[in-house]
């Protein structure tokens, strides 16, 4: 069956698409529609975990909403944090948000290229850390697995819910929906228990979403990035290419 609409689960782009090609090159319709939200975990819920914010050395960042509620719960909790903290971030565009909350120096703030391995070879040369990753509530374990494995100091801190959206007024006749995390699959799974992935096809973004699609039961037909398609874009593009006329 010929390709005719796409949901994206994302937030609508403020400005220029890069899904307006597809629209023209294919005559499609792109739908966007945020499948999650983030809300804050309270800090008298924080208090429960007994983590006390003074006695880390560093922080690790692997998101913008890390970074966002790290410096939110630091307020609530009345912490002052000192001006020898350091930040390891996951790259440099998150590195370069932390301009919101502190004066950007160079001694203070390492970033890795994008990659869990290469942000874990990071730390390992500070060894003499006492490293703190802020994460939500439905996190995965990659980063603090490889971090313990590798004898660092290291405790998760759940700041921060991802809460499902209710997608239930979609309707859900897209030809092709586009998945970006885990929470997108979660919320699809809890929105559509009966969805069929033969009958609305499956994209996905990053290994770990492919790994959530395929455990959810779902048939995987497009995903990205690879070295044929570095974007979702690209990918859909292909994909598209193949099913014209069909």
């Amino acid at each position: 069956m010929p390709i005719k609409n796409i949901l994206i689960s994302q937030p609508k782009p403020i400005h220029r698409s890069p899904y307006d090609d597809l629209v023209k090159k294919y005559d499609i319709t792109v739908d966007f529609r945020k499948f999650f939200d983030i809300e804050p975990l309270p800090a008298r819920e924080f208090r429960k975990a007994r983590i006390d914010l003074a006695s880390f050395t560093s922080v690790i960042f692997t998101s913008k909403v890390a970074i966002d509620h790290y410096f939110r719960l630091s307020e609530e909790l009345r912490f002052l944090i000192p001006s020898t903290m350091k930040y390891f971030c996951m790259n440099e565009t998150i590195a370069n948000y932390l301009n919101k909350y502190i004066v950007y120096r160079k001694r203070k703030i390492s970033f890795a290229d994008g990659n869990v391995d290469d942000l874990v070879n990071l730390l390992s040369k500070y060894p003499e850390e006492k490293y703190l990753l802020p994460v939500a509530d439905s996190h995965k374990n990659t980063l603090s697995n490889k971090l313990k494995r590798k004898k660092l100091k290291v405790v998760k801190a759940v700041s921060y819910k991802i809460v499902s959206s209710d997608l239930t007024d979609l309707g859900f006749d897209y030809d092709i929906v586009v998945l970006f995390s885990p929470s997108g699959v979660k919320a699809l799974q809890e929105n559509f228990p009966n969805y069929n992935s033969e009958k609305s096809k499956i994209a996905a973004f990053g290994a770990e979403t492919c790994k959530a699609v395929t455990k959810a039961g779902y048939k995987l037909e497009i995903k990205a990035p690879t070295s044929e398609h570095p974007s979702m874009t690209m990918a859909l593009d292909t994909y598209l290419k193949k099913n014209e006329g069909k």
